[in-house]
This record gives structure tokens, sequence and C-alpha cells, in this order.
């Protein structure tokens, strides 16, 4: 069985998505085994209570400096036991400790197709501003490990969302929640609990299913 601590920052959709799909089979060999957000107010954390799984808050303002509060999530992260860290709308940038502790162990929803509109300056709606600034006609939804850079570590899976005319950055987030984020980080979670990931100088490869 594949325990997951699931990082949170917000309203917890993604987190809501991984709930439903362990409920009805969609995600099969895993479990929540914490969910931690670094924001007290998420109502994602009620998401978590609501569902029975252990939630708790590490936030930066109670630690007198950066790497103490560093220190606290990786101890948490560490005494839950999780196989996986999966960031689900977590605000929190990744420090070089936690991502040597869980190389390709840990992974991330980003709201567009990487390479496109990612890195450090493209997060929350500022990523669906930027699809409409440019005027592409497809965005989507990319999961994927990460590593020391941006948006940079290897590709799980992708999925496509048109852009519409008329489209605000408010409506394309949401369609692109629906119809690709609450999607593929299902399926990403049950590839990776069921053994059909592996990775290759920074290539992901997904096995056949078993018979």
């Amino acid at each position: 069985m594949l325990k997951l601590a699931v990082l949170v920052s917000g309203g917890g959709t993604n987190l809501q998505a991984i709930l439903d799909s362990l409920s009805d089979g969609r995600i099969t060999n895993a479990e929540i085994v914490t969910v931690i957000s670094n924001n007290r107010h998420a109502y994602a954390l009620e998401r978590a209570k609501s569902a029975g799984v252990p939630a708790q808050c590490i936030s930066p303002k109670n630690y007198e400096n950066r790497d103490m509060f560093y220190d606290a999530l990786l101890d948490a992260l560490e005494a839950s036991e999780a196989d996986l860290v999966v960031l689900a709308g977590c605000m929190v940038v990744m420090p070089e400790k936690i991502v040597e502790r869980y190389e390709n162990r840990i992974i991330n929803i980003h709201p567009a197709l990487i390479p496109s509109f990612c890195g450090k300056d493209y997060y929350g709606l500022r990523v669906h501003e930027g699809v409409l600034r440019r005027g592409v006609k497809v965005t989507g939804a990319t999961v994927h490990f990460v590593d020391q850079g941006t948006d940079t570590g290897p590709i799980i899976l992708q999925k496509a969302v048109e852009v519409r005319q008329g489209d605000t950055p408010e409506t394309l987030q949401r369609r692109v929640m629906e119809e690709a984020e609450w999607v593929i980080m299902p399926r990403a979670i049950d590839l990776i609990a069921n053994g059909r990931i592996q990775v290759t100088d920074g290539i992901v490869t997904i096995s056949e299913e078993m018979p």
C-alpha cells in the first residue's frame, strides 16, 4: 500500500479529487497518511478532517527562519512514513533537502502544458492570464516529478484543454481543473501505486497494465 503525504495551501480541490478517487477505486493500492498545509486557514484541512485523514498545519510563520520551517516539514514527512509526497495546490517551493530525500517521490500538478507557461513566475491565476495574453488555443495540465528546478522534473502525464473565446482567467482555471487536473493527478498516483512508472535519464515510461 503506497502511503501518501498530500501538501496543500488553499481550497483543496485537487485533494478532494484524490479523496474521491480513492473512494471510488480510480486510485488503488494507496492511502493518504497525512495532509499538511502551510496555511492554517486552508479549507483543504477541513476536507481532510471530514474524510477522517490526519491533517496538520506547519506554517513558516511559526518558525524563526525558513530553514527551521523546512526542517519541521521534513520531520513531519518522515514521521508519516510517506512513500510519495503529493503537491496538490501547494505554494511552498520544496527545498533541496526534501527533494534529495524524496528523489522521484514528489509529484506536482501544474495548470499548463509544460514547458509552456511554467517556471517561477507562473503559478495560480498567473498561468491562465499568461495563456490568454499569448492567445494560445490549447492549454491543459501536467503532472511531473519534482526536482531542483521549478517545473523542470520528469513529466508523468499531460492532458490538453481547449481555450475558448471569451474565457477569463477564472473560467479557464476552472475548466483546466475539471477537465485535466482532477483527472491526471489521481491517474498518476494510481500508476505509481501500482508500480507502472519508471524514470530513466529524466524520461518517464509507463508500463502496460498487468493482466
